[in-house]
């Protein structure tokens, strides 16, 4: 098959989103399809343009399965400012969507396209796209938009959450397929559409690379760099933005303050946090590492926490949970019960869930775990284990592989 693919970013960009993507086009080309991406240049790192990628507002390059364009995201440094975002997911939908018309040649028949949210503007790109060149549209929802902002009070502009509401069921609606990441989610994109379009909804999750990420031994050059000893310590790596609860990091470092704590990673809730740590010397904020360095990032970490605001668990699964288990860390997750995060560690036995916003719950689970090697270990193992047998990049490929077989029937 001959497949367009419209995403926000693509490697080596740095963004969780962009490493998902990546693997599943490779995936992809090893089931013998021809593929054209489209995503934006390196920026995700700093929030601007990489060196090197800068001075062009489109770069094409040849690949062995097809091609690769980037185009300029323009990003902005204030994740804050709603509207310099908005439009600027505008402007990178509509020049995505002229650089799809030509990849592979202009107009020329596809059979699919597989657009990725966020952002969710992608979603009538895509369609637009499917539809120019005569194929079908995969919609592949990362987290559920604008459901996480509203709830983080990230939005309350009600006009602008009635046409982003509305933008979210039209662009359902519009596709051949639409793909989440877990149950809970599916359940909320269905309960917002009608029922032809809720039977098009699939449940997909992401996966890890089980081959790269690896346990490995605890005392890293990096655990050096951040000048702690053999401690233990509590490691939270990803996106530091205002859905994640890491005040409750903040407040069991400074319960905790034999244990190491480090938050690894950028965004817009960052300074105010490391404002709020200044006074707890056990806590290390540190930006993005190089992607090569990530498995020894998480073999950093004793204990590795995932904390996720309240009322947002049926609208976002944190990718990192995967990688965690993949590096045979326990978890320690602030999630609503009941939702995938919670019932994965259970399934697993990788680890323990608190209830979300609880800090004292979190801290007592931390302290249980840094002061047991055992019981880390055990849960460790657990997780490695079912990471390798349930998300691995090869079984998620093939199942993204079947879904563009039966829409193209």
């Amino acid at each position: 098959m001959k497949i367009v693919v419209l995403g926000p970013h693509f490697a080596p960009d740095t963004a969780p989103t962009g490493t998902v993507l990546t693997r599943i086009v490779e995936e992809l080309a090893a089931h013998g399809h021809e593929l054209h991406v489209v995503a934006s240049l390196p920026w995700y790192r700093a929030h601007r343009i990489e060196p090197g990628w800068t001075g062009r507002l489109v770069r094409t390059e040849q690949v062995e399965w097809g091609t690769i364009t980037r185009i300029h995201p323009f990003p902005g440094d204030d994740k804050s400012n709603l509207v310099r975002r908005a439009l600027g997911f505008v402007a990178f939908s509509i020049l995505a969507g002229v650089a799809a018309l030509r990849a592979g040649g202009w107009f020329r028949r596809t059979d699919a396209v597989f657009a990725m949210s966020p952002p969710l503007t992608l979603g009538l790109t895509g369609w637009l796209v499917a539809r120019l060149r005569r194929g079908r549209l995969v919609f592949n929802i990362q987290d559920v938009f604008p459901d996480a902002a509203v709830r983080t009070g990230a939005i309350t502009n009600r006009r602008v959450i009635a046409v982003a509401s509305w933008l979210e069921r039209v662009s359902y609606r519009r596709a051949d397929a639409v793909t989440v990441l877990s149950d809970d989610l599916c359940d909320n994109v269905a309960g917002k559409v009608d029922e032809p379009t809720a039977r098009r909804v699939h449940v997909i999750p992401n996966f890890v690379d089980t081959d790269r990420i690896a346990p490995a031994d605890r005392m890293t050059d990096y655990r050096a760099e951040l000048g702690f000893d053999d401690r233990p310590i509590v490691l939270y790596a990803g996106n530091v933005g205002f859905s994640q609860s890491l005040d409750l990091v903040v407040a069991a470092a400074r319960a905790c303050p034999d244990l190491g704590f480090v938050v690894n990673g950028d965004g817009a809730a960052r300074a105010e946090l490391e404002s709020q740590a200044s006074d707890v010397p056990n806590l290390r904020f540190v930006g993005y590492q190089p992607i090569e360095r990530l498995p020894e990032v998480l073999a950093t970490g004793d204990v590795h926490v995932v904390p996720l605001r309240a009322g947002l668990g049926d609208v976002s699964v944190p990718s990192k949970t995967y990688s965690s288990l993949a590096a045979g860390r326990p978890v320690v997750a602030s999630i609503d019960p009941g939702t995938e995060i919670p019932r994965l560690l259970d399934e697993a036995g990788a680890g323990v869930s608190v209830p979300p916003d609880d800090p004292d719950a979190f801290v007592t689970e931390l302290r249980r775990l840094a002061d047991d090697a055992a019981t880390r270990e055990r849960l460790g193992a657990a997780g490695r284990r079912w990471v390798v047998e349930h998300a691995s990049p090869a079984a998620i490929g093939a199942a993204y592989d079947d879904l563009m077989r039966l829409i193209t029937r």
